[in-house]
This record gives structure tokens, sequence and C-alpha cells, in this order.
């Protein structure tokens, strides 16, 4: 069973399963002709090209008469990977305890064919009926030239990836109802995005939380990705776990980042630290507000004049000309299309603007170094340590110390920065509060973690910060996304090119009095066209 879960043994369940009556009568004939999937003898000459339709009638008729009488090794025998078929296809009956297996296939679709599998899954004297549909394609084999089923682990179960197996036993945890601020509960129904955050959540917590385990039918992944449980058969006691997520901003950022492929959010309270929501539009369930290590684009410009200010170089109200284009030890950078010179802008009209150069020229001012940015990232805005604890798994940012043309680039949110929505909201927490303040989305009372600590900023760099924020989203590239939108606001504006994307990422952090929220759009193009809205709209929600 593995994870150290109990359940009693059936003996011999794979091999002695009764098979439906779909297709079990032509394994026999289809044996004595040797198991192929086409029929074919040893003595024919190997066929070649795609499988006819009575190829992939037949193979999908000796394959499926196979599994549903248990034959693990017979059936895989009809696959191009017979070792991880049979292995997988043994475990169906032995670890997930999966009988009286009974498979109808639908109309073919060229080679590929859709069914659907009824079962039964029994353990400690419970049974429960199991329904799902899948798909599978037959191929003809490269060397044999049989018609054989390509194998996939999603042959067997549709959410089953390489290296997963399917167990039934007790949970590895207890189930937990994990609730909001105020109490509400937390489903994936409701909120989608969460299901991964509460998968993660019950894995780590469901032995704190106060409650006992079910039996349950699960996905047990490759990964140190928590198990994805599929059926209960004997409901265990939900225990209890409080979050610091709100109800009402998750629901914005679930809504918000549906209108754009391959974004995320994050909302956090920059008083506090805690996180307010979470929410990713992705096909993969990977926690990319979370985990995502990618490029911020010009939202990184915050540390950066952050930076210039605690290094005396200049100020709010100091120089920082904004050029066609900077030269930095022989690579020259640009700024966005269409943006006009201004020679004597200041640091603020520059940041407002987003301008490229204004920052890369200033670098080379004394007494900024190859390691002043991340001495700045580090010990101001607690990034790129690796001890955050924000009880889940998160990714801290990174800043390394760069020299040559990657100086420059890191100043401008590209280069070898890396970043997440969790990072630039607590950034964006940091510049308008003056303290950095570890998010985390659980109480580390729960577990006694010792949250990250960071010296934060200067009080006059915070309100340069601030203030300059607020002229981007009053009047610079953040005015259109952040309008409408009452109260203390200040935003910053990002899009980070990547290579080999012909569009750029759009980045946009914000803040909304007692709010923060940063989030980012894969090819989502400037900082305004897609995460901007999404930003505006968790603010909305949340502000």
């Amino acid at each position: 069973m593995g994870k150290g879960v109990k359940v009693a043994v059936v003996g011999g369940v794979f091999a002695v399963m009764v098979g439906g009556a779909g297709y079990g009568a032509y394994n026999i004939v289809s044996a004595i002709g040797g198991g192929g999937g086409g029929g074919s003898s040893a003595a024919d000459t190997p066929k070649s090209g795609p499988p006819d339709k009575d190829e992939v009638r037949e193979t999908t008729e000796a394959f499926f008469g196979a599994w549903e009488k248990g034959q693990a090794s017979q059936a895989a025998s009809y696959t191009n990977n017979a070792q991880d078929a049979g292995a997988l296809l043994a475990a169906y009956g032995e670890e997930a305890r999966i009988g009286r297996v009974d498979i109808t296939p639908g109309a073919p679709r060229g080679a590929t064919v859709p069914f659907t599998v009824k079962a039964t899954v029994s353990a400690d004297g419970v049974s429960k009926p199991l329904r799902y549909t899948s798909t599978l394609t037959v191929v003809r084999g490269q060397t044999t030239g049989r018609a054989l089923v390509d194998w996939e682990p999603s042959v067997v179960h549709p959410d089953l990836k390489d290296g997963d197996t399917l167990v039934t036993g007790e949970s590895a945890q207890p189930a937990i109802e994990a609730v909001d601020r105020d109490g509400t509960v937390l489903t994936r129904e409701t909120y989608p995005s969460l299901g991964p955050v509460l998968d993660t959540l019950r894995q780590k917590y469901g032995d704190k939380a106060g409650g006992s385990p079910a039996v349950e039918l699960s996905i047990r992944h490759a990964t140190d990705e928590a198990d994805t449980p599929l059926l209960t058969l004997a409901e265990g006691e939900p225990g209890r776990l409080r979050t610091t997520l709100s109800a009402g901003v998750q629901a914005a950022a679930e809504t918000a980042v549906k209108d754009y492929p391959e974004s995320s959010v994050v909302a956090l309270k920059p008083s506090t630290g805690e996180v307010l929501a979470v929410a990713n539009n992705r096909g993969d369930g990977f926690n990319a507000a979370f985990q995502g290590q990618v490029a911020p684009g010009s939202t990184m410009k915050i540390i950066t004049a952050a930076m210039l200010i605690d290094n005396g170089v200049t100020s709010m109200n100091g120089p920082a000309p904004c050029t066609d284009t900077a030269t930095w030890q022989s690579q020259t950078f640009k700024n966005l299309t269409g943006m006009e010179p201004n020679e004597g802008a200041t640091l603020a009209n520059s940041f407002l603007r987003s301008c490229n150069t204004a920052f890369i020229k200033l670098i080379d001012e004394k007494p900024i170094d190859d390691a002043s940015l991340t001495r700045e990232a580090q010990e101001r805005f607690g990034l790129g340590r690796d001890d955050w604890k924000t009880g889940i798994a998160s990714f801290d940012g990174s800043v390394p110390a760069s020299g040559g043309p990657d100086r420059a680039a890191n100043a401008i949110g590209q280069g070898q920065v890396q970043m997440n929505p969790l990072n630039m909201a607590s950034v964006t927490a940091t510049a308008v509060t003056g303290a950095f303040r570890q998010p985390y989305l659980v109480p580390p009372e729960l577990d006694g973690r010792q949250l990250a600590q960071a010296k934060g900023l200067p009080g006059g760099t915070s309100a340069q910060l601030k203030e300059m924020m607020r002229l981007t989203a009053t009047q610079g590239t953040a005015q259109k996304a952040m309008s409408g939108l009452g109260g203390d606001i200040g935003a910053k504006t990002g899009s980070a090119e990547v290579d080999g994307n012909a569009t750029s990422d759009s980045w946009f952090t914000g803040f909304r009095n007692d709010v923060a929220a940063a989030a980012m759009a894969q090819q989502g193009g400037h900082g305004g066209d897609a995460a901007g809205p999404i930003v505006a709209a968790v603010l909305r929600a949340g502000g």
C-alpha cells in the first residue's frame, strides 16, 4: 500500500476477477493465434502503415478482454510497453482493489477508441461502484509490425500520469475542512483553482487538524504531490483547518484569472503578511502563483528604485534621464515602442512611465556594484534566501549577483531575476509599509513555524516608493487598469520578454488601502493588458 497505511489484504484479487460479458471470449481465439494484437503469425511479413479498422477492433477487444479478466501480463502484451503496462494493470487489482471490471467501447475515431469502465472498489468489507471514461489509440509496432495499444498511464485512468499508480486504503492524511479567516468553508467545487492547495494542506496538516482518515481510492503520484482522491469508500472525520484566505477575495481572484490563460494572482495584507487569495488558470495544477520562477519585467523596478534611493544615487525627485537607448557593457537596451525620451526626467517620472534606459544608466553610479541589487532584495525585501515558510510549498524569488549585461538586465526584471506573484505582492507590501512581513497562508502557531525576517526599508525610502506607485496608478502606465478604484491606490506594470515567445509576459502589482496584489499572465502582453485587470478586480474585492 505504501505510506504505512493498513488495509485488510484481499488475496489474489486481480487474478480471480470475473470479467464482464464484453470481450472475454475473443481472448481465447486470439491466444490460439499467438496472443498478437493484429492476428499476425511469426511467419508473416511484418505489416507497415497505420492499423486498419479490423486490427483496431481486434487489438482493443483482446486488450479489454484480458483487462476485464484481471490478466495483467496478457493485457500488457497487447501494448507497446508491456513492462510499464503490466505493472500498472497489476496494481489496478492488487493495490487499488478494483474488481468486477466491465469495459464498453465507443465508436472508434480512426485508430482512437473511447471506452467506459464500470467496476467495483472493495476494502475493509466495503464496496463502492466505480465508473469513468478514457481512450486508447492503436499503433503499428515498430519492430513486430503488430497492431498494439499505444501505452500511456491515462489508458487505465484518464487522470494518471507517468509514474502514478492507484491505491485503495486509509488515506495518508485525514480529510480537512479548510475554512477562510471568517470560518467560511473552502471547497474545490466553489474555488476550483484552490484544489491543489487544499490537497497540499491536507497532506501537510491533516494529522494536526483533529480529523480521522477515510478509506479511499486515490492516485498516488510519483512526485511529492499530495494523493488525489478519486472515490471514498468510508468517510473519515474531517479536521478543521483555519487559513488566512478571504472567501470574497478568493472568489474575485478565481473569476479574474479565468479571462486570461496561464495566469496567476496572489493577494495579501501588507500590515500582517496574511495571504487573502491565490488563484491560477492553468491546466497542469501547478501553483505558479506561489512556485513559479520567471522574469518579472519592470515590476522589478520597485526594488531597483529602492536600491538607488538607499544608496544615495538619486531620489524620487532626483535625476533619472530617460533616453532612447542605453548601452551597458556592449549590450544596447531600449524602451517600449513609442516612448518619448526625456533627458530631464526625475526618478518618479521614469518610474511611472516605466523607462528602462533611466534605470540602466543609473546602475553605473557609485557605490552601486554587481551585488547591490542582490543585497537590497535579500536584506530589505526578504527575497532570495530560501527561508519563507508560508504553510505550503513556495519559491522565495531569486536575484543573483550578476556582472556583464545581466547586471543591467536584472535591474529591469530580465536577465537572471526570477519571481512569482507571491514574491511581487510581498515586494509591494514591503514598499508601502516599509516593513518586511513574510507572507503566510496557514498561521505559524499551528505547527510552530518561524517566519523569515528582514530589516525592511528606511521610512524615507518607503514613502518615496509608495508615492511613485501612486503616481503610476493615477498618471502612468497603470492608470487604465486602476481607473475607478477608490481609496489609497498605487501600482507598477511590467512586461517580461521570454526567449521563443512572440509576446511578452504581462505583469502587474498594486495596492489599495491594506491589500496588495500581484499577477502575471504568460504571453499576456504589456502589464496593463492582462495582469492589470486581474489585480484591479482583486483589489476591488479586497480593498
